[in-house]
């Protein structure tokens, strides 16, 4: 259960969004050619991963799985992540290729990101109902609301813990693959005038390839990844010898493993814990929404391009949520800002530790700690 309101009304929700809004305004002005050659940086540090773990497969070993981990994380919560969002599509020079009307798209896909998720659910899913929807019940990736079930169970907390951990390794393909093709599946049949309710994963629709959505999940998903991630790219190896060939695809699982529980790690606190909020109304106005992302956010370690690397550059999510279509050196040079004016208007910046983050989410998932609803307006308070 949700903790009792806070009234956020008396802010002066005004003020706030004119200073935000001047300072998206320089942001913009001030974007260039160094904010596309810093995302060109990004992503050849994570093919450069991706490559040399490989290379690096033929025996069992932590060094290829780290790196084989490190290049999927990169590909989708830095490349993947900010293009998709728009980041680039007003960076001058970007090539289309790496803006969102041309990045991973039909052919594209193999080899801009390719993984378990269809990049046009995800964008849907993620983009959309994740960012406008923030901390609301229709917020399809709010941690406290998907963690329900866990909370509310009778198990015992060790229990509730380890499956926890069993999640953060499975994550992508449990969770996020099935909710984000199923989400889409929906808002389209509901384009076409058709009303259905939101699907569960327990759903076997969901899973089933002889049913929609769940053909879609198979053909979009989890063949093409697995066919290309685990069949295709450890395949040269058996040339070596099918001894080799084991250690090689051993060394893949691994890292698909470890990847799952690195991108959990710096994607699902981002927005859990008992000193960050929630909403029970939909967004009156900018101000309001700049306000509900600060609140419903929280940053880790910011600063220095291998700290904000290994963080999938998701350590700026307060200045990514409240300028959800900017570069990455942009949230960089945004952060300071935002926090000065946050202190400015009285509104609380949450920035700690992934780990301390990562705590706070493993308490609210097993239902030792619950988050707050926040109103926000004079017309909710």
């Amino acid at each position: 259960m949700t903790s009792p309101g806070r009234s956020f009304a008396h802010l002066d929700l005004d003020a706030l969004r004119v200073d935000l809004d001047a300072l998206k305004a320089e942001l913009r002005a001030d974007a260039s050619g160094d904010d596309l050659a810093h995302l060109k940086k990004m992503l050849w540090w994570g093919r450069a991963s991706t490559v040399l773990g490989t290379l690096l497969a033929f025996v069992p070993n932590p060094l290829s799985i780290f790196l084989l981990s490190t290049g999927s994380v990169a590909r989708w919560a830095m490349v993947a992540h900010h293009v998709l969002h728009r980041g680039y599509d007003r960076i001058p020079g970007a090539p289309k290729r790496l803006t969102s009307k041309g990045f991973a798209r039909g052919w594209r896909r193999t080899f801009d990101w390719l993984d378990w998720l269809d990049p046009a659910a995800w964008s849907y899913e993620h983009n959309v109902l994740h960012h406008y929807k923030l901390g609301e019940d229709h917020d399809p990736d709010q941690p406290e609301e998907v963690l329900d079930f866990l909370r509310e169970s009778r198990a015992p907390v060790v229990i509730r813990y380890l499956f926890l951990a069993l999640t953060a390794m499975t994550w992508r393909f449990v969770y996020y693959a099935p909710n984000t093709t199923a989400t889409l599946y929906r808002h389209e049949q509901q384009k076409k005038g058709k009303e259905l309710k939101p699907y569960s994963l327990l759903d076997p629709r969901v899973w089933m390839p002889f049913t929609q959505p769940g053909a879609r999940l198979w053909a979009r998903c989890f063949l093409p990844y697995v066919i290309v991630r685990f069949g295709l790219m450890p395949l040269p190896f058996l040339a070596l010898g099918t001894g080799t060939y084991l250690a090689a695809l051993f060394n893949f699982v691994a890292a698909e493993l470890l990847a799952n529980v690195h991108s959990f790690l710096i994607i699902v606190p981002n927005h859990a814990g008992e000193d960050l909020y929630r909403f029970d109304s939909s967004i009156d106005d900018r101000g309001e929404f700049y306000l509900r992302q600060i609140i419903g956010s929280t940053n880790y370690r910011t600063g220095g391009d291998l700290n904000d690397f290994f963080h999938g550059w998701l350590n700026y999510q307060i200045e990514h949520h409240v300028f959800p279509d900017m570069s990455m050196l942009q949230y960089r040079k945004a952060q300071p800002k935002v926090q000065a004016l946050c202190e400015k208007h009285g509104v609380p910046y949450v920035q700690e530790s992934v780990w301390i983050r990562a705590r706070k989410l493993a308490r609210l998932a097993v239902g030792k700690d619950t988050m707050t609803f926040a109103e926000t307006s004079e017309a909710v308070a």
